[in-house]
């Protein structure tokens, strides 16, 4: 093996393949690169048995070959070269990595011993980039990240037609966001559970394209991979990773149909608000919000504790209302909302807030919702 590459098209797409290595790899190998030199240029790989990432590259290839390197030590080394092209030799059980005056001598691990990477599923459809990143950017805000309920650290992605839904719960909050795509087939209908960190990185990655394709294979009990294809620099960038199992829990029902009091308030100055009343929230404690007369109240902290309140102007239809909520869990939702004025939809203070933007011109199927549950205030 021999070939010449770019240094920054080369350090990109290692760093880019190198982020799917396992911590703690299950067997040595899974901690490696696969490097392959060919006719089509230079392909690298990582799989960890649930998730691959492959990048394919424009390289001048001199003799084709693979080889199996330390992932983390290729990426840290190609992080440090200088700007000059990279030349990798396969050298007996050794790489040698040349970068103008800088060279680096490598040990490869068996490449006989790497798992065979799962093939691409059929396309499904494809969806605009940067669109697509932001939909997941607003959606796994709410996913969890306890691997005890490996279920809710998923993103659940419904397929209707020309309308994707991603939909994502750790049950103390709900995020909804819907995009329009074209599918291959306009009547086909799907519903994938997937790993909201890999969907997110992925979602991220892949925005250097018009365009991400979306392949999805799936059995009846809900099994099977989901793929992610889109254009990078110098070359094309593909994710495959497992579904999750299990059933996700019917969240669409939470969002109410009917609100008893709906406010409107500047985003920028309720985030603002927040995050000056929660220095005095203690661990696991509420802000509470008040809602009355054309003003917002937050309010927290009580007793002997230090305190704090602020008040805002907001915009308000329906009776008043006394609430509170996770402060953490406030600003992430907020956070996810593009429009400047945000709208937080109440049935009654015990039952979830519903925030969205309030937008004059509502784009058609691009809408976001974040549900949140209200906490106990202090009394």
């Amino acid at each position: 093996m021999k070939f010449r590459v770019e240094r920054d098209v080369f350090a990109d797409a290692v760093a880019w393949a190198a982020r799917s290595l396992p911590s703690r790899p299950s067997v040595p190998v899974l901690a490696g690169l696969l490097v392959e030199a060919g006719d089509d240029g230079l392909v690298l790989s990582s799989f960890d048995y649930e998730t691959s990432a492959r990048a394919t590259l424009s390289a001048d290839v001199s003799e084709e070959g693979r080889a199996l390197v330390s992932g983390r030590l290729l990426a840290d080394i190609c992080r440090s070269l200088p700007a000059k092209p990279v030349e990798m030799v396969m050298e007996g059980t050794r790489v040698s990595l040349t970068c103008g005056s800088a060279r680096f001598s490598l040990q490869t691990m068996p490449v006989e011993d790497y798992p065979t990477l799962p093939d691409m599923p059929t396309a499904t459809g494809t969806v605009p980039s940067e669109a697509f990143a932001h939909a997941v950017a607003q959606a796994v805000t709410a996913a969890g990240r306890d691997d005890m309920l490996p279920v809710l650290t998923g993103v659940r992605i419904e397929i209707d037609g020309a309308q994707i839904s991603l939909l994502a719960t750790d049950r103390f909050r709900l995020s909804h966001r819907e995009l329009g795509w074209s599918p291959r087939t306009p009547d086909d209908t799907f519903a994938a559970l997937v790993p909201a960190k890999v969907l997110g990185d992925t979602a991220k990655s892949l925005t250097a394209g018009t365009d991400v394709t979306i392949a999805l294979s799936t059995t009846g009990t809900g099994e099977g991979i989901i793929g992610f294809e889109g254009a990078a620099a110098g070359g094309v960038r593909r994710t495959t990773t497992r579904l999750l199992d299990g059933e996700f829990p019917k969240v669409r029902s939470l969002f109410p149909a009917e609100h008893q009091t709906v406010a409107r308030v500047d985003k920028a100055s309720l985030i603002e608000s927040v995050k000056r009343v929660a220095l005095v929230a203690e661990r696991n404690t509420a802000v509470q919000l008040q809602f009355s007369d054309g003003v917002l109240t937050l309010d927290a902290g009580s007793g002997d504790e230090a305190q704090a309140s602020e008040s805002i102007q907001a915009d308000i239809d329906g009776a008043d209302i006394t609430t509170g909520f996770n402060p953490q869990f406030l600003l992430d939702g907020l956070g996810a909302i593009d429009e400047a004025v945000v709208e937080l939809a109440f049935t009654q203070a015990s039952k979830p807030v519903v925030l969205s933007g309030s937008d004059a011109e509502p784009r058609p199927g691009e809408t976001f919702r974040y549900l949140l549950m209200p906490r106990r205030l202090l009394s």
